[in-house]
């Protein structure tokens, strides 16, 4: 019988909230299935189990919060004896979802989003092949559409509407990953809603439309309470400041040879999977990373623990607001191509909230790319307990000494922000120098 726990999905994460389960008790999984959507302090993340079996019993209902480590479900393993059924007291009651007419034909995305929103399936009308209900028939559902000339707010009103009530700034607030990306997409703080589910748990019907404003006491702006990820990511850059002594470099880089090169490489692939300039800067990194390993890896118990292949993080800014870091396991094994992919994929999932355990935690380097937001460099602080981050700008046309010449050149400024317990100034420079090698001979990415 084997323990599926909680898992550890970042360096500072202590304990996590079980928001969904997606198996029940007789369930047969596989390593790799994802089992379950755990919230921790910064994201709602898919976590998969790494044992193959059947379920064998749920230890941790919805909503509770638990310590890494807990055991949250029994696994037994395929055509094992389960045994006598184990008593009411120790089993922890389940509820199931709504049954579904034809379940064999339902994805589980379209079973997770009727349950978590209180939907009879069997009520809904399905538009896909042979009458299938989609993910579109379940948000039809839940958010008809309306006239888009209609006005927000109309002249005539029964009475105004419910305000909503900030929750207290020590609230912990667990939203479904479903209501999250809505609540994104709308431009919602889903921490201030009044969730419906147990333990006022927010889900997808919760969430309005438009806004709904917050009562506040007395004239001027009121206090805004920090949500749950920037509580989190302030705790975790005050440790970073407070624990890590910084150092910065910076380094033009000419990225003409890259984008030419580029442009090449793209003409021969379709366009929905044509390798960004962010992409080709991230693989200059993950060489860099493998040739500078220094700089590669944690900084735990006063040495240094070089990181096993390059786990590579990458900052990704959210729709509403607050950063979060997925990370593309051995990095160093995928061509170009495969990594851009990778990106894309991760960032759409890290966006909508439903990043996988697999790509939360456990980076042994970072990039942030503000360059689409105008900035021409970023001083950024590292995520303990890595010892490195490197950040690009944005492309600008610069002039650019050649010889005896001045060129106009496409130039990014790439920066290093460097932990110097664990390296001195040298070796920063020397993973610059390396990233500005790469890009200068792109055919070789």
């Amino acid at each position: 019988m084997a323990e599926f726990r909680m898992p550890s999905l970042g360096a500072d994460m202590e304990s996590g909230t079980v928001l969904e389960w997606l198996v029940g008790p007789g369930d047969q999984v596989r390593r790799g299935d994802v089992v379950a959507v755990v919230d921790t302090d910064k994201a709602a993340i898919d976590v998969e189990c790494f044992d193959s079996g059947v379920i064998e019993r749920l230890l941790v209902q919805p909503g509770e919060k638990v310590s890494v480590g807990t055991p949250l479900a029994l696994i037994a393993a395929t055509g094992a004896d389960a045994g006598p059924a184990p008593p009411e007291t120790a089993a922890r009651p389940r509820e199931t979802p709504p049954p579904a007419p034809h379940p064999a034909a339902l994805s589980p995305l379209v079973r997770r989003r009727a349950a978590e929103a209180g939907l009879d399936i069997a009520t809904l009308t399905g538009t896909g092949p042979g009458g299938v209900v989609t993910a579109a028939d379940v948000d039809h559902a839940l958010h008809p559409a309306v006239p888009v000339a209609a006005p927000l707010v109309p002249s005539v009103t029964p009475g105004p509407p419910e305000p909503v009530v900030a929750a207290a700034p020590g609230a912990r607030i667990h939203v479904s990953p479903y209501a999250r990306r809505l609540a994104a997409e709308r431009g919602v703080d889903p921490t201030v809603l009044r969730g419906s589910g147990p333990d006022g748990v927010v889900h997808a019907r919760d969430v309005p439309a438009v806004p709904a404003p917050v009562v506040t006491n007395g004239a001027g702006p009121a206090p805004v309470a920090a949500t749950a990820l920037r509580r989190a990511t302030a705790a975790l850059m005050a440790r970073s400041k407070r624990e890590i002594p910084h150092y910065y470099l910076a380094l033009d880089i000419d990225l003409g040879p890259a984008l030419d090169w580029l442009r090449a490489h793209n003409r021969a692939i379709p366009v929905a999977a044509r390798v960004l300039p962010a992409a080709v800067l991230l693989r200059a990194v993950v060489l860099a990373a493998q040739a500078v390993p220094e700089l590669n890896g944690h900084w735990i118990d006063d040495r240094f623990v070089p990181g096993r292949g390059v786990q590579l993080g990458v900052a990704v800014s959210l729709r509403g607001g607050g950063l979060v870091v997925p990370v593309i396991r051995d990095a160093g094994t995928l061509g170009l191509d495969d990594l851009m992919a990778r990106v894309r994929e991760g960032g759409e999932r890290a966006r909508t909230g439903r990043l996988r355990s697999s790509e939360a935690g456990g980076a042994t380097i970072t990039v942030t790319n503000l360059g689409e937001l105008g900035v021409d460099a970023v001083d950024g602080v590292i995520h303990p307990p890595q010892v490195a981050l490197v950040g690009f700008g944005a492309v600008r046309p610069r002039p650019w000494a050649a010889g005896d010449a001045v060129l106009v050149r496409p130039v990014v400024t790439a920066t290093l922000s460097a932990d110097h317990r664990a390296t001195d100034g040298a070796l920063g420079a020397r993973l610059l120098r390396e990233i500005d090698r790469r890009l200068r001979r792109p055919e070789e990415l």
